[in-house]
């Protein structure tokens, strides 16, 4: 039986992601590492366990799973090089933050998703 994208996200979480999509998605959003494992709530030290180890643990790849999801929202709504810029730049109607930022809590990540839902019907810009 096939398994559904939810099924297959969460055998990844539970298995735990690879070292290597951290560093794909930094790449993307042209930031550095220790500004992307701040958001997934990762210290330095914990990530250089994780690059030896080559994989995360269940609870940090959940948390990078939701920013790489938010990413390829922003990606789908704005296109790639503005969701690059429009995730990293602070935001006033985020009290200065960037939205990458914002989305280290998973209120926060479905408020940044409901802005670029609102984007995307050209409600505000």
């Amino acid at each position: 039986m096939a398994h559904t994208a939810s099924e297959e996200a969460i055998r990844r979480v539970k298995q735990g992601l690879p070292y290597g999509e951290f560093e794909e998605l930094r790449a993307q959003l042209g930031v550095p590492a220790s500004r992307l494992a701040a958001v997934i709530g990762v210290s330095e030290r914990t990530l250089a366990r994780r690059k030896k180890e080559g994989r995360f643990k269940p609870d940090e790849s959940d948390r990078l799973l939701r920013i790489i999801r938010l990413y390829q929202r922003a990606v789908d709504v704005l296109g790639e090089d503005p969701a690059t810029e429009w995730l990293t730049t602070p935001k006033r109607f985020l009290g200065g933050k960037p939205p990458l930022e914002f989305a280290d809590t998973e209120i926060g990540a479905h408020e940044i998703d409901q802005a670029l839902g609102r984007l995307e019907h050209g409600v505000f810009a």
